[in-house]
């Protein structure tokens, strides 16, 4: 009875070991994820319908969130519950991204489409995107951090690509590198929609 007694006791020790190791990993994943993004723990509460308290509590690592919340957290980061709980170390070496995946979709409206390529909780070095704009329309942007850098391929259609004072015209095929740090424009100049996949860089 001793030896039954002492292997439930350790048995439970391994269980709560393993359940507070699971709440440090979340809660270390939550934050870096939040500020990965650059929100405050208010915007999450409010994408996530989780209170900002409970948030806080379970960044300092001081809760135990039930399933639900844990997974209203993770679709607020257009997470699966699954990926939300792993630990860097088991997770796997490949990430996917599906084509039917629509929390990869960034921005959609009659002017352009644009598709997140790169996984969404990776650290923003560099995102990768597919942009998609309708005959006539065009994605302007104002200059990004100092020595940013974009990397455009054409896959179909023509664009005009305006970087600074500095332009060209792209065709199927073609590729450009530009300063992102200065104002700058992607046009749909063709008869048909331009598709293109757009790599950005930050120093």
């Amino acid at each position: 009875m001793p030896a039954k007694r002492s292997a439930r006791k350790a048995a439970k020790s391994a269980i709560a070991a393993d359940a507070e190791s699971i709440n440090e990993d979340l809660g270390r994943r939550v934050k870096k994820l939040r500020r990965d993004r650059g929100w405050s723990l208010e915007e999450l509460a409010s994408a996530s319908g989780v209170s900002r308290s409970m948030l806080s509590e379970i960044e300092r690592q001081r809760a135990n969130p039930t399933l639900s919340v844990t997974y209203r957290i993770a679709r607020a980061f257009g997470l699966s519950l699954q990926d939300l709980l792993q630990s860097a170390d088991s997770a796997s070496s490949i990430q996917t991204i599906r084509a039917d995946d629509r929390t990869q979709v960034f921005h959609s409206d009659e002017r352009c489409q644009i598709r997140t390529l790169s996984p969404l909780n990776l650290e923003k070095d560099v995102e990768f995107y597919e942009l998609r704009l309708p005959v006539g329309e065009a994605l302007r942007s104002q200059p990004h951090v100092d020595g940013t850098r974009e990397f455009l391929t054409v896959e179909e259609g023509f664009v005009d690509l305006q970087s600074g004072t500095s332009r060209e015209t792209l065709g199927k095929g073609d590729s450009a590198t530009y300063r992102a740090d200065l104002a700058h424009s992607i046009s749909n100049s063709g008869k048909r929609e331009a598709i293109l996949f757009l790599v950005v860089i930050y120093r």
